[in-house]
C-alpha cells in the first residue's frame, strides 16, 4: 500500500514536471521558431548568398508549422525554387525522448527551376567552398568512416516522414539547349507507403514510383517501372549525350547492422531489366542489358569500405562474386580480386550486353572457363603495385565465330585502312599484292627489332603479357591519366582489324576479348599473325606494310634491310606519320633517335639476337640514309640542322620516347633479370 501511494506521488509530480515544460514550451514556441527561421536566412545568406524569404509563417496546430509563398533565390541569379504552401509537423513521442522526427509533410505548389546561363547557374552555391577565418580553422580529427556513415544515414532517415502530401510539384532545368521538366501532379505516402505517377513535360513519358520506407528501421525500396516503352530519362541527353531507358529498376536496403564501434554493415539489393543506354563514346548503336542484379552489401570500418564477401552480380545466367575494398588510412589503397570457379563460357558470353560489344556478339562456344584476379596498390607507392591474373580455359571450344571471324585471318583477305572513321585505302593481305611479304622474304634482323620494340615475348605468351599491363597501370597511376596502354602485337592486331578507332575502356575490352578467343582456339598460328601484322601496321604517311616503308624511306626491299635500318623503323611503329621528322637535311638521323638505337641495340646483345650479325658503330645509326627526294631542305643560316629543335612538339614526343625507351627497358630487363645479372657480375 504504502509503495502504491510512493509511485502516485512521484507519477503526479512528473506530469505536474511535464505540463509545466509543455506549457512553458507552448508559451515559447513562436519565439523560438522565429529565432530558428533568422538564424537559417542568416547563415544562408553568409555562407552561400541565398535569400530564403517567406510572406508568412507560423503555428497551425500543436505540432504543425505552416509556411507561405517561401522563395529561395541566389545572389544575382533566377530564382532556384518556389512553394505556395507547406506544412511541416512533427512526431510526438520520439519528440519526447528529445528526437526530432517528421511526422507529416504537406506540400501545395512547389516548382524548383535549375537555370544554367554560359558558365553561371543558378545552383553555383552547391559547389561553393565554405570560407573560414584563420583563427576559425581547426585541425581536422581522422574519420571513424563506420560513424560517419551511420550518422549521415540516420540524419537522412530523421528527416523522411511516414507521411506526405504531394500536390503540382515540378523540377525542371533550363539551358541554351534544353529545357525539361519533370511533374507531380499529385501523390501520398501513407505510413511509409507510396505509389506515385512523374510526369516528363507534357506528359512526353511517365514513370511509376512504387515502394516504402521506414524511417525507424532504416528501410527503403523503391521500384520505378516506366510506362511508355523506350521513354528517355531527361536532362541527360542535352547535358551529356546520353540516352538511357529502361523497362524497370529496383533497390532494396534491407538492414543497417552496427558491430562494436568501428564496423557497421549494409545490406540489401538491386535489379533492372532492359536497360538501354546509347552514348557515341560507347557505342555506335544501343547497349542493351536485358536484366542483371545484385545482392550483398557494403562493410564500412573505422577507415574502409568493402563489399561484403557474400556480395553477388548476376547478368542474365552468369554469376560471379567480386572483392573490392578501399582503405583511407594510414595508406590509400584498392583492393580487388575476381575467383570466378568453374562456369559455362556460353553464360558469359550470352550475358555481355547486346551493341557493346558488336565483334564478338554471335559466338557460339562449349566448354568451361574459370578467371581469377588479384590488384592491390597503394597510392603513395604504385611502384609496388601487385596485379595477377590467369584464365583456365583448357576445355574451351570455339564453335562459331561471332562478327570477328577469327579462322579467316588463314585466307588472304581485305584490310580496310583508316584514319579516324575515314577509309583511307583498301589493302589486300595475300599473294595478290605485289607488296605482300611472306615471313621468310622479310629481313630477320627487322623481325627481331619489331619484336624487342613492341613485343617481345610475343611467341611465348598467350595474347597478354603480365609484366607489362602492370607496368601500365603503375606509370597511368603515376601520371594520374591513361598515358601507357599494355598492348601486345596480337591486341594491336585485333584493333587494327576489327574494332573502331574510338579510345573508349569499353574498345579495350572488346578487344581483350577477341584476343583471347583467338588465342586460346589455336586456328591461326603465332607466324601468321605476325606476318599480317608486318603487312598491314602504318609506317608513315599512306605507307602500309614493310614493304612499303623499305622501298619509302630507303629505295630497298624488305629482305634487304640492315641493322640500322630495322631499328628505325622499329623506332616509328608508335607514331607513323612522325618519321621523316627524324632526319636532317643531309639524309642522315637526327641524334635524339640514337637513344632508340642505344636501347634496343643494347637489349638486342644482351638477348643474343645479334649473332651472325655485322654490328656497326652505334648498331648502324651513322649507316642510315633517307631517299634524297624525302630529305627536307638544309635551313638556311644554319650549319648543321641536326643540332637545332625548334617545334615544341617535336620536343615533347622526343620527351614521350625517352619514357617510352626507359620503360620498356625496364620491362625486358625485369622480365630477363638483366638487371641483376650485371649486378651479380660487378660483385664479382
Amino acid at each position: 500500500m504504502k509503495q502504491k501511494k510512493i509511485i502516485a506521488i512521484v507519477t503526479g509530480i512528473l506530469f505536474i514536471l511535464f505540463v509545466g515544460v509543455f506549457t512553458f514550451a507552448m508559451s515559447k514556441r513562436q519565439s523560438l521558431l522565429d529565432a530558428g527561421i533568422k538564424k537559417a536566412q542568416v547563415k544562408l545568406k553568409n555562407d552561400y548568398g541565398l535569400h530564403f524569404d517567406m510572406k508568412s509563417y507560423g503555428f497551425a496546430g500543436l505540432t504543425t508549422v505552416a509556411f507561405h509563398q517561401i522563395s529561395l533565390v541566389p545572389d544575382s541569379a533566377e530564382r532556384l525554387a518556389y512553394i505556395e504552401n507547406l506544412e511541416v509537423s512533427v512526431r510526438v513521442w520520439p519528440l519526447l525522448f528529445g528526437e526530432v522526427k517528421l511526422g507529416l509533410i504537406d506540400m501545395l505548389d512547389a516548382h524548383v527551376t535549375f537555370v544554367k546561363n554560359g558558365s553561371t547557374s543558378n545552383y553555383d552555391f552547391l559547389f561553393k567552398k565554405e570560407n573560414k577565418a584563420p583563427s576559425e580553422q581547426k585541425e581536422v580529427p581522422k574519420r571513424n568512416l563506420a560513424e560517419t556513415t551511420e550518422k549521415l544515414i540516420k540524419q537522412v532517415f530523421f528527416n523522411i516522414p511516414k507521411n506526405m502530401k504531394l500536390k503540382n510539384i515540378e523540377v525542371a532545368y533550363r539551358d541554351s539547349a534544353t529545357n525539361q521538366r519533370v511533374t507531380l501532379p499529385e501523390g501520398e505516402v501513407v505510413n511509409g507507403k507510396y505509389d506515385v505517377l512523374l510526369y516528363l513535360n507534357d506528359n512526353e513519358a511517365k514513370w511509376n514510383f512504387k515502394g516504402h520506407v521506414n524511417p525507424d528501421k532504416q528501410e527503403l525500396s523503391i521500384r520505378v517501372s516506366s510506362e511508355d516503352k523506350g521513354a528517355k530519362l531527361p536532362f541527360l541527353k542535352a547535358k551529356y549525350g546520353l540516352d538511357v531507358s529502361f523497362e524497370e529498376v529496383g533497390f532494396e536496403l534491407k538492414g543497417i547492422h552496427r558491430e562494436g564501434k568501428n564496423k557497421l554493415t549494409l545490406s540489401g539489393q538491386w535489379e533492372v531489366n532492359h536497360l538501354v543506354v546509347n552514348h557515341w563514346r560507347l557505342s555506335d548503336k544501343d547497349i542493351v542489358l536485358p536484366n542483371a542484379s545484385g545482392v550483398g552489401g557494403l562493410i564500412v570500418e573505422d577507415a574502409s569500405v568493402a563489399l561484403h564477401e557474400q556480395s553477388t552480380i548476376k547478368v542474365k545466367d552468369f554469376e560471379f562474386k567480386p572483392s573490392l575494398k578501399y582503405t583511407h588510412r594510414p595508406k590509400k589503397t584498392i583492393e580487388m580480386s575476381i575467383h570466378t570457379g568453374k562456369f559455362e563460357t556460353q553464360k558469359f558470353f550470352d550475358a555481355l550486353p547486346s551493341g557493346l560489344f558488336g565483334s564478338v556478339e554471335g559466338v557460339k562456344v562449349s566448354g568451361e572457363t574459370s578467371f581469377d584476379m588479384d590488384f592491390k596498390v597503394d597510392f603513395d607507392d604504385p611502384d609496388k603495385l601487385h596485379f595477377t591474373a590467369s584464365v583456365d580455359d583448357a576445355s574451351l571450344k570455339i564453335d562459331e565465330w561471332g562478327n570477328a571471324n577469327i579462322s579467316a585471318l588463314n585466307q588472304p583477305f581485305v584490310y580496310k585502312a583508316y584514319e579516324d572513321s575515314v577509309l583511307v585505302r583498301e589493302i589486300v593481305v595475300g599473294s595478290d599484292n605485289a607488296n605482300y611479304r611472306s615471313l621468310g622474304n622479310i629481313a630477320p634482323i627487322l623481325k627481331k627489332t619489331v619484336l624487342n620494340t613492341e613485343d617481345p615475348f610475343f611467341y611465348d605468351h598467350n595474347g597478354f603479357e603480365e609484366e607489362a599491363f602492370k607496368l601500365s597501370l603503375i606509370t597511368n597511376i603515376k601520371e594520374r591519366k591513361f598515358k601507357r596502354g599494355a598492348s601486345t602485337i596480337s591486341m594491336q592486331l585485333v584493333k587494327n582489324l576489327f574494332l573502331t578507332r574510338n579510345k573508349t575502356i569499353m574498345r579495350k575490352l572488346e578487344e581483350i576479348l577477341i584476343v583471347w578467343l583467338m588465342e586460346s582456339s589455336d586456328q591461326v598460328t603465332k607466324d601468321r599473325l605476325f606476318e599480317i601484322y608486318l603487312n598491314v601496321i602504318e609506317w608513315g604517311k599512306n605507307v602500309y606494310g614493310i614493304q612499303e616503308a623499305a622501298n619509302y624511306y630507303f629505295g630497298k626491299s624488305a629482305a634487304e634491310l640492315n641493322l640500322g635500318e630495322s631499328l628505325y623503323l622499329s623506332s616509328i611503329i608508335p607514331r607513323p606519320k612522325t618519321g621523316l621528322s627524324s632526319f636532317d637535311y643531309t639524309g642522315h638521323l637526327k641524334p635524339w633517335v640514337q637513344r632508340h638505337f642505344n636501347t634496343y641495340g643494347y637489349i638486342l646483345n644482351r638477348r643474343g639476337q645479334l649473332a651472325g650479325e655485322e654490328i656497326p658503330a652505334s648498331y648502324g645509326f651513322y649507316d642510315v640514309q633517307l631517299q634524297a627526294h624525302l630529305r627536307p631542305a638544309r635551313p638556311k643560316g644554319i650549319v648543321d640542322s641536326t643540332e637545332v629543335i625548334q617545334n615544341w612538339e617535336l620536343e615533347n614526343m622526343i620527351q614521350e620516347i625517352d619514357q617510352e625507351e626507359v620503360r620498356k627497358r625496364t620491362l625486358i630487363e625485369r622480365l630477363l633479370g638483366i638487371g641483376k645479372k650485371e649486378d651479380q657480375e660487378d660483385n664479382e
